[in-house]
C-alpha cells in the first residue's frame, strides 16, 4: 500500500503543479488566449492559419495549417473535431501543452473464480505528457514531446488482466497481465516545413517513440479516453507506442498523409527505469486520410525484427487498419468518440493472427459511459498452455467490456471521477478447464485527468458550426 500512496503522491503533485503553472499565466485556456499579437485568417479548410513568424503556433504538431485537435500520439491522427483534454501554457514564442491520467483502482479479474489464471490487485495506471511547439522562421514548426509513466512502482509483472500477453518479467513471458510501460516512454523531436497551405514534409526522431504504425495508441484515443485497460489485441494493434529508436519521414498533402519509419523491432526489455538498445532493424509505412472533421482513416504494415525476447528468431510481418470518429454534441463537453481496428499478425511459418477491437465513449459533461467489444486470436504459446492443450493451437478469444463513471470534483481544470466497469470474457470451450466458462471481472477507481482545453474546444464549435 506504501507504493500505492507513494505514486498517488506523487501522480497527484505532478498534476497540480501543472494546473498551478497553468493558474500563473492566467490567458492559457481560457478565451483570451486568441488575444496574442499574432493576426489570424481563415484557411481553405477553416483552420486557423498564423502569420507572424514570431508568435506562437496555435497548430497541430505536424503542420502549421491544421488544427491541434488532430494531435495523437506519435505522428498519428486524430480526427479534426475529437476534444482535447490537457492544461496549456503560452509564452510569445512557445506553445506547451501537458496531459495526464491516473487511475487508483482496485482490480479483479475473475470474479466469480471459475478458472485458475485471475487474479486482484490494488494499483493506479498513470501516464503524463508535456510538450511543446514553436515556429522556425516563417514556415518551420518544431516541436518536442515527453511521456512517462509511474507504472513500474506496482511492479514488474504489471497488473492482472485476463488473456492478455506479451513483453516478459524475470525471464518469462507475461501471461494474463499487462506489462507495465516505461518510465521513459517516449523522448523525441520532430521538425516540419511547409511547402505550402496544402503540402507539408516532415522527420521524427525518438527515444523511445512511436513509428508510423497502427492507430493512435490507446491511451491516447478519445474512444478509450476512460477505459483503464490495454486492448487484449494491443501487441497486434498499437503496442509500438513505446520503441527505443524511431526515425520517420513523411509527407502531408491537403487531406492525405504518408509516412515510413525505421525502427527498434525488440520491445521494451524489463528494466521499466532504464533506455534501452536502439538497434533501427524495423520499417514500417502508413497511409493516414482524415475525408472530414469526423473521421481519421489509417492502414500501416511492418517488418518487425524479434520483437520479443523469449523468441528472438521470430520475426513478424504486422498490418493494421483503423477508423476513428468524433461526434461532438450539444453542450460543451458532450461528445461521442468511436474506433474501429483491425490487426493482423504474420510469424512466417509459426502462426497467423487477427485482431479486432470496437470502442467507444459517450462523455455528458461529468457523465460518461463507455464500451469495448475485442475478438483476437491466440496461440497456445503465447496463453502458456501448450501442455495442456498442445502446440501450435490457435484460440478465438471475444471480450466484452462496459464501464461508467461520474466526476465529483472539477477544480484548477481537473476532473476527479470516480468510476466502475465490468467485462465478461468468452473464449473456445477447450480453454475452460483452465478460465473457466465465460469469466467475469470487475473494477472500481478514482480517475484524476485534466479538463477540456477551452481553446481546442471552441475551435471544435467553429468547425462543427455549433
Amino acid at each position: 500500500m506504501k507504493i500505492l500512496y507513494t505514486s498517488v503522491y506523487i501522480a497527484s503533485l505532478v498534476l497540480l503543479s501543472y494546473t498551478s503553472l497553468f493558474a500563473q499565466h492566467g490567458d492559457h485556456t481560457g478565451h483570451d488566449t486568441h488575444q496574442t499579437p499574432t493576426d489570424t485568417v481563415q484557411s481553405h479548410e477553416g483552420h486557423l492559419m498564423m502569420h507572424d513568424s514570431t508568435a506562437a503556433p496555435m497548430s497541430h504538431a505536424f503542420s502549421l495549417n491544421l488544427p491541434m485537435n488532430r494531435n495523437g500520439s506519435g505522428s498519428g491522427w486524430l480526427p479534426d473535431l475529437a476534444p482535447m483534454y490537457g492544461y496549456m501554457i503560452h509564452t510569445d514564442k512557445w506553445m506547451y501543452m501537458v496531459h495526464g491520467n491516473v487511475f487508483v483502482r482496485y482490480n479483479n479479474q475473475d470474479i466469480t473464480n471459475k478458472g485458475t489464471r485471475g487474479d486482484t490487485k490494488i494499483d493506479a495506471p498513470n501516464w503524463f505528457m508535456a510538450m511543446g511547439q514553436r515556429r522556425v522562421g516563417k514556415r518551420g514548426l518544431f516541436r518536442f514531446s515527453t511521456m512517462f509513466s509511474l507504472d513500474p512502482l506496482f511492479g514488474g509483472d504489471g497488473y492482472p488482466l485476463l488473456f492478455q500477453t506479451g513483453e516478459t518479467f524475470q525471464g518469462q513471458p507475461l501471461v494474463d497481465r499487462q506489462h507495465p510501460h516505461n518510465l521513459f516512454s517516449e523522448l523525441s523531436v520532430a521538425y516540419t516545413h511547409m511547402l505550402s497551405k496544402d503540402i507539408d514534409v516532415f522527420a521524427y526522431l525518438a527515444y523511445p517513440g512511436e513509428p508510423a504504425l497502427g492507430p493512435v495508441a490507446f491511451m491516447h484515443r478519445p474512444s478509450s479516453f476512460n477505459n483503464l485497460d490495454s486492448p487484449l489485441g494491443h501487441h497486434w494493434q498499437d503496442a509500438t507506442h513505446i520503441t527505443f529508436g524511431v526515425a520517420t519521414a513523411g509527407i502531408r498533402y491537403k487531406i492525405v498523409k504518408a509516412e515510413a519509419s525505421v525502427f527498434t523491432g525488440r520491445e521494451p526489455g524489463e528494466a521499466r527505469y532504464g533506455l534501452d538498445k536502439p538497434r533501427f532493424d524495423s520499417y514500417s509505412y502508413r497511409l493516414s486520410v482524415n475525408p472530414t472533421a469526423n473521421f481519421a482513416i489509417q492502414a500501416s504494415q511492418a517488418f518487425i525484427k524479434s520483437p520479443e525476447v523469449v523468441e528472438p528468431e521470430e520475426d513478424v510481418w504486422r498490418t493494421t487498419a483503423s477508423v476513428l470518429h468524433a461526434l461532438p454534441l450539444a453542450g460543451e463537453n458532450y461528445h461521442l468518440n468511436s474506433a474501429l481496428i483491425w490487426g493482423f499478425n504474420d510469424a512466417g511459418g509459426h502462426h497467423k493472427e487477427h485482431s479486432l477491437t470496437a470502442e467507444s465513449n459517450l462523455q455528458l459533461d461529468k457523465f460518461a459511459v463507455y464500451g469495448r467489444y475485442e475478438w483476437v486470436q491466440k496461440s497456445s504459446g503465447e496463453l502458456q498452455v501448450e501442455q495442456q492443450l498442445g502446440d501450435d493451437e490457435i484460440f478465438d478469444i471475444n471480450a466484452l467490456t462496459l464501464g461508467t463513471n461520474y466526476t465529483v470534483l472539477r477544480k484548477w481544470n481537473t476532473n476527479f471521477s470516480l468510476g466502475i466497469q465490468g467485462s465478461v470474457y468468452m473464449a473456445e470451450s477447450r480453454l475452460n478447464a483452465i478460465y473457466g466458462n465465460n469469466p467475469l471481472s470487475g473494477q472500481v477507481y478514482l480517475r484524476i485527468s485534466p479538463h477540456l482545453m477551452p481553446m481546442a474546444m471552441n475551435r471544435t464549435r467553429q468547425m462543427s458550426g455549433r
